[in-house]
C-alpha cells in the first residue's frame, strides 16, 4: 500500500504545481485584457475552473497522501531538519495557494489593480518552493 500512497502523493504534487505555475500566467493575460471584454470574461472562467477543479483538489490530495505517508507508515523521522524544511515549504505553498485565490476573487469582481508584470514575477514563487522541497526530500541536506 505504501507504494500506491507515495505514487498518488507524487501525482497530486505534480498536478498542484502545474496549476500553481499556470494560474499566474492566466493572471498575466487577464491583467492585460480590458475589464468587461469577452477576453477578460473568458479568463475568469478559465481561472475559476483551474483553481476549483484542479489546483484545490490537487492540494487537498497532496496533503492527504502526504500526511498518510508521514503518519500512516511510521517512516518519517521528525528529528531530521529536512522534514521540517519540507513541512514549512508545503505550509508556505498552501498560503501562496490561498493568496492566489484572493487574486482570483479580485479578478472575478473586476477589482484587480496590479499590472501584468506583478503576475509575471509571482509566477516563479511556486517553482522556487518546489525546488527547495525536492532538494530537502532527495538530498536531505540536514
Amino acid at each position: 500500500m505504501y507504494e500506491w500512497v507515495k505514487a498518488l502523493h507524487v501525482i497530486s504534487v505534480i498536478a498542484w504545481m502545474a496549476g500553481m505555475m499556470y494560474l499566474p500566467r492566466l493572471f498575466v493575460y487577464h491583467a492585460e485584457a480590458a475589464v468587461g471584454s469577452d477576453k477578460a470574461e473568458t479568463f475568469k472562467v478559465m481561472e475559476r475552473r483551474l483553481y476549483r477543479g484542479i489546483i484545490t483538489p490537487a492540494m487537498l490530495a497532496t496533503w492527504l497522501f502526504g500526511l498518510w505517508l508521514a503518519f500512516g507508515f511510521g517512516i518519517v523521522d521528525f528529528s531530521q531538519g529536512w522534514m521540517w524544511l519540507k513541512a514549512a515549504m508545503v505550509i508556505a505553498l498552501s498560503a501562496v495557494h490561498g493568496w492566489y485565490g484572493s487574486m482570483l476573487r479580485a479578478f472575478k469582481d473586476d477589482r484587480n489593480t496590479r499590472p501584468h508584470t506583478f503576475y509575471r514575477a509571482i509566477n516563479e514563487i511556486p517553482f522556487v518552493m518546489a525546488i527547495v522541497i525536492v532538494i530537502a526530500v532527495i538530498v536531505k541536506p540536514f
